[in-house]
């Protein structure tokens, strides 16, 4: 009690009340609608309301928050990042999806090793790193079963060339990565920094699997508990292996 309780107050302070709390979630709706006119509704709605069942029951505040909606095609610009502190589209741009997953749209999603498809669900990012992609982002899966092993199916952020509305014209669609939703090598930078650090990603899809099973479009307090619990050891251990 006194730790939620500490979070908001502190929430507050930093000017991230309206995201925190519940009754402010419509409103901050409304306010991301404006600035994102073409971001279904839907998505942005359950991105919201997933990120407030991760801080309502432990996970710490975001100044950032990226949604991406792959009920649209690949050849749509289908990521948008936002600043919640300053209610600003940061970016709108194309994102790749599994090999697995489909050919111009996504329409399969597994959480298994070596699937090559896209996960689903509310992620947090962590530590970025400068690996075979060159500068990339680590991230966490939050859901169980659906995407928790993204770590270790080294599902992150990172460019790829096949990223490229040009390819378009010549195949009907962008690249496709082996289930990271990389991004065009001109923002790759931007992006891994403005997401660096603990933000949250949430990838949307009306797949109905998905709908019923996640842990925080239901909200249940206490699993969801558990697993940002467990996440917080596991990101001070991978910060401290880092800092080495």
């Amino acid at each position: 009690m006194y730790s939620r309780l500490l979070r908001i107050v502190l929430a507050g302070l930093l000017g991230f009340s309206t995201p925190l709390l519940a009754a402010g979630n419509d409103a901050l709706q409304r306010d991301l609608s404006r600035i994102a006119p073409g971001l279904n509704q839907q998505a942005l709605r359950h991105a919201l309301a997933a990120m407030q069942c991760a801080v309502n029951n432990g996970a710490g505040p975001a100044r950032r928050l990226a949604v991406i909606d792959y009920s649209r095609p690949s050849t749509e610009r289908r990521l948008w990042i936002f600043d919640l502190q300053r209610k600003r589209l940061v970016l709108r741009d194309f994102v790749a999806h599994g090999r697995q997953s489909g050919e111009n749209f996504a329409q399969s999603f597994s959480n298994r090793l070596n699937s090559n498809q896209t996960s689903l669900g509310l992620f947090r990012t962590a530590e970025s790193y400068s690996g075979k992609h060159g500068y990339s982002l680590r991230m966490d899966g939050l859901e169980p079963g659906l995407n928790d092993l993204a770590r270790e199916r080294a599902i992150v952020i990172h460019g790829a060339d096949y990223v490229s509305p040009n390819l378009v014209r010549s195949q009907g669609r962008i690249g496709r990565s082996l289930g990271c939703p990389a991004v065009r090598p001109e923002v790759a930078r931007m992006v891994v920094d403005q997401l660096k650090g603990g933000q949250f990603l949430f990838a949307w899809h009306n797949d109905p699997r998905w709908l019923q099973g996640s842990d925080y479009l239901n909200c249940k307090p206490q699993r969801v508990a558990q697993v940002i619990s467990k996440l917080g050891g596991v990101q001070r251990w991978h910060a401290g292996i880092s800092q080495r």
